[in-house]
């Protein structure tokens, strides 16, 4: 974390309007498209290979391929997907964080009900295996945020950036940029690990493409591999599935009991509604 106390205030840009989102959805997903038909193609010569990856066979014309979608398009996509997806129905918030460690695979996993008990498996200090119930609270920005209060958020981008604003905080848990009105932490910890309603996930998606420097690396296996400035030289590398509207892996992981998981490789996050009590 040390490297993280030189974060500087990123600049803010204006909201996108829904015509936006919808027309990234529709650019993203003919990328796609196209993207799986150049898969199925034969292997051809190397010529021919050649011409291959520069257009595509669309009803027997060659088409230039798509032009290379923007982090922004990706995390509009979401946003529009957001609203439509489920996080599912159960008894318990589940989290599963999965992350190579200097002895082997790791896994964490916590269960919260909605009037607050926590157990958790495989945290520091834990008995490796065990679960143990431990009082764990919600936090974002460093402060207790409960399941009405998230429910409660604003399903607007603009609304939901000026609410988090005047929520309480700690500001030795942010970034400097957060703690300077940047607010791209507590976007982030609302589409990862935190129980967000639907309608205000899709609101933090939105909210995030306005970040500036947002740039998309291309597609990977289970999304698309997005670079986010959190500030200054410090950036997080974050895999998106913009049909799924979650986001599957982190480099810096922005926890839901208000801690951070930091790694060189990425750390698998799943999250959803379970009744499977904690074994």
């Amino acid at each position: 974390m040390d490297d993280l106390n030189a974060v500087a205030t990123l600049l803010a840009k204006p909201e996108p309007a829904a015509e936006a989102i919808a027309h990234s959805r529709g650019r993203l997903q003919d990328r796609m498209r196209r993207s799986r038909a150049r898969r199925r193609l034969p292997v051809l010569g190397m010529a021919v290979a050649a011409a291959v990856a520069a257009a595509v066979i669309v009803a027997g014309v060659f088409q230039p391929a798509a032009a290379p979608v923007s982090g922004r398009d990706v995390l509009l996509m979401a946003a529009a997907s957001a609203e439509h997806v489920s996080q599912g129905t159960g008894t318990y918030w589940h989290i599963k964080r999965t992350f190579q460690g200097p002895d082997g695979l790791h896994v964490q996993e916590s269960w919260t009900t909605r009037d607050g008990r926590h157990w958790s498996r495989n945290e520091p200090s834990a008995t490796p295996g065990s679960v143990v119930e431990d009082p764990a609270p919600f936090r974002l920005m460093g402060a207790e945020i409960g399941f009405e209060e998230l429910e409660g958020l604003p399903a607007d981008p603009e609304k939901l950036k000026e609410h988090i604003a005047g929520l309480p905080r700690q500001d030795s848990a942010m970034f400097p940029a957060d703690r300077q009105g940047e607010l791209v932490s507590p976007l982030i910890e609302l589409i990862t690990e935190l129980p967000t309603p639907a309608r205000v996930r899709s609101a933090a998606f939105e909210a995030l493409a306005t970040t500036p420097g947002v740039r998309n690396v291309g597609p990977v296996e289970d999304g698309q591999e997005l670079v986010i400035p959190l500030s200054g030289k410090v950036e997080v590398k974050m895999v998106v599935d913009p049909e799924a509207a979650r986001v599957t892996r982190a480099t810096i992981l922005l926890t839901a009991e208000g801690g951070a998981a930091i790694s060189n490789s990425y750390i698998s996050v799943t999250t959803g509604w379970t009744d499977e009590f904690p074994r």
